[in-house]
């Protein structure tokens, strides 16, 4: 039939093309234009006409005859029939993956850089990394590392001057320590010369007792402030609130001062020190003795000399002395009435006048060599701070640059890429999805490669694993620990056996990029055994071995025909075809178990007659309206 088909309508195609060529001018072989000169056609013409014109519908009546008897269906034709079988039924999920290895060694590009890097070498896909090759670091891939090696050399250029900042660095600290406990010493040993000046004109005592009364330091600590000589890492204030005093006593040694407004001219009575025994034995006690001492003689001198005149009168009233002699005692008389007026005239102003000025210069002396000590000790500090603070920015400069160095040397060693285990070398991921949806360049010589892309894998071929995606329709019907049966493309052959090890649980995403409406879940199934054969990237069919209906009896799926929600399948009784109602159960891609209404040994059609398939096809989609977004099925397994 298929042939009468063909044979009408090549003549169709033939008669149309002949028409076509008439009527634009064609002349024909078997009949010549009869034309006159003026472009009038002579009767032959027209006769010829009409005869061409008969003999096409002649043969059109002809071939719509033959094509008539040609689509009539013969008389005695046979439908297909299966005899209904009982006994063991597989239901199984048949699909198709790839090869690939469970544990892989995945070399990936770890060379910055937004613009990517170009790849100069690299060796030939399929290539078996020995151990020899390991022992001999063999490289697998060179990368360009020419920026790299530029930049490594400027950065050397800045890394040497850092180098340079940070040895001054560390000898301007270590010259500020040092100028620090000279400064700091110098500072003290003024203060306790001030004090051993103070305790040598007062006495210890009397200054021990005046500093008490004043509220002033009497004694000094010797000790050098850690701030000042040695990184003390200072606390900043935690917050503007804490004024400057707070700070300074929270950050630097305390030292005792007098108090910033205490004027020096204390309104203490010196005098009442050097009365008694107050005074100590010091200058102050040994004046304050002399002018008693010469006090005390001048007026013994000052009594004799009063005894010696009242005499010297007695004795010039009897005339035993002339008036010179008396007039020298009344001499001697008034000269010690004078050197007691002079000594009790300079006791005087000692007391009042020079005594009090010399505490108090003694004493502001004191006070400001203890001030001097406190700004040594806090200038100090201050200068330790600003070298220790010039000496960590050096280090975090040396520390920066000198990590960046590191950093370029760590790239440009990256860009050789050498082997580290023994394998076979897969160019990439050994997977073309991710060129294809990842949007990345192929791995090749002359390709720019970015960071994280996988330049080479290394399977594990020992362990080896199919990754097929199966429908959301089949998925629920695969768990982990099922037991499989593998097929290679390549060794058809060689049986092999796998169990599900992982099914996912999410739908692949990639797959949804180019149908949604179709969900598709990956699943790993291990390969059983070692098997050296085995090549990542080789075809292979996998048959999931779902469960086993020990005694049942099935038909062939298409046998089954979904109306408005029910089964039917047509039962051939040798004289009739009868529609019978049955009740469906378990299916794989081939068989379809009958749990009511067809017994073993029936024989069903398995394609209808053409009403019954639109009746049949109508039904289906009332049933299942979710069936147009299901994939082709897999391949069946026949048993």
């Amino acid at each position: 039939m298929t042939s009468s088909r063909s044979a009408i309508c090549s003549r169709r195609r033939w008669w149309r093309t002949r028409l076509r060529g008439s009527s634009s001018g064609t002349t024909w072989g078997f009949s010549p234009s009869r034309t006159t000169v003026n472009g009038r056609k002579s009767k032959m013409a027209n006769q010829s006409k009409l005869v061409r014109l008969g003999l096409v519908v002649v043969l059109l009546a002809g071939g719509g005859f033959a094509y008539q008897k040609a689509t009539q269906p013969k008389a005695g034709t046979k439908s297909v029939t299966f005899a209904a079988r009982r006994g063991p039924l597989e239901i199984n999920v048949l699909q198709g993956g790839a090869m690939e290895a469970l544990e892989s060694q995945t070399v990936k590009c770890e060379v910055r850089g937004y613009q990517g890097v170009k790849v100069l070498k690299m060796i030939e896909e399929g290539y078996h990394v020995t151990d020899d090759d390991v022992k001999t670091n063999k490289v697998l891939l060179e990368l360009d590392s020419s920026e790299l090696t530029k930049q490594m050399t400027q950065q050397d250029i800045t890394f040497e001057s850092t180098v340079a900042s940070l040895t001054d660095a560390k000898q301007a600290y270590e010259i500020q320590l040092n100028q620090n406990i000279s400064d700091i010493n110098a500072a003290l040993q003024k203060a306790k010369f001030a004090r051993m000046d103070f305790d040598k004109f007062m006495g210890d005592v009397a200054t021990r007792a005046l500093l008490k009364e004043l509220a002033l330091p009497d004694t000094l600590d010797d000790t050098l402030p850690n701030a000042a000589v040695k990184p003390a890492g200072l606390a900043l204030p935690t917050s503007l609130a804490e004024t400057d005093a707070a700070a300074s006593a929270r950050l630097f040694t305390a030292v005792p001062v007098p108090a910033a407004g205490q004027s020096l001219g204390f309104k203490v009575e010196f005098a009442k020190y050097a009365l008694g025994n107050a005074l100590g034995d010091g200058e102050a006690k040994q004046k304050t003795r002399k002018f008693e001492d010469e006090l005390k003689v001048a007026l013994k001198s000052l009594s004799q000399s009063k005894a010696k005149l009242e005499g010297s009168q007695r004795l010039h009233a009897r005339g035993f002395i002339t008036p010179t002699e008396l007039e020298l005692d009344e001499y001697f008389l008034e000269s010690d009435k004078l050197k007691v007026m002079s000594a009790e005239t300079a006791q005087s102003l000692f007391l009042k006048y020079e005594f009090p000025k010399a505490c108090e210069e003694f004493l502001s002396k004191y006070v400001e060599a203890v001030r001097e000590l406190d700004r040594a000790r806090k200038g100090a500090i201050s200068k330790l701070a600003q070298a220790e603070a010039k000496l960590k920015g050096a280090e975090g400069r040396f520390n920066l640059e000198q990590r960046q160095r590191r950093e370029l040397l760590t790239q440009i060693d990256k860009c050789t890429i050498r082997a580290t285990k023994p394998g076979l070398v897969v160019h990439g991921g050994g997977n073309m999805e991710e060129y294809y949806y990842g949007g990345q360049e192929q791995v090749r010589e002359g390709a720019l490669v970015r960071e994280q892309q996988r330049l080479l894998t290394i399977p594990d071929l020992s362990t080896m694993a199919v990754k097929v995606r199966i429908h959301e329709t089949y998925i629920k019907k695969v768990q982990k620990g099922q037991k499989v049966r593998i097929t290679v493309e390549a060794f058809p052959d060689n049986k092999l056996e796998g169990v599900v090890t992982k099914v996912g649980v999410l739908p692949d995403s990639r797959n949804m990029w180019m149908n949604p409406d179709m969900k598709v879940y990956v699943t790993t199934i291990t390969v059983t055994g070692v098997h050296n054969w085995l090549k990542p990237g080789m075809g292979a069919k996998v048959e999931i071995l779902v469960k086993t209906l020990p005694d049942v009896v099935y038909v062939p799926i298409q046998a089954v025909q979904p109306v408005e929600g029910k089964h039917f399948c047509l039962v051939d009784t040798g004289a009739t075809q009868d529609r019978r109602e049955v009740e469906a159960g378990e299916f794989n891609d081939e068989f379809i178990e009958i749990k009511k209404g067809i017994a073993a040994g029936e024989k069903v059609i398995l394609r209808a007659p053409e009403s019954t398939d639109k009746e049949g096809e109508k039904g289906k989609e009332k049933a299942k309206p979710d069936d147009k977004a299901a994939p082709d099925k897999p391949v069946a397994a026949t048993k």
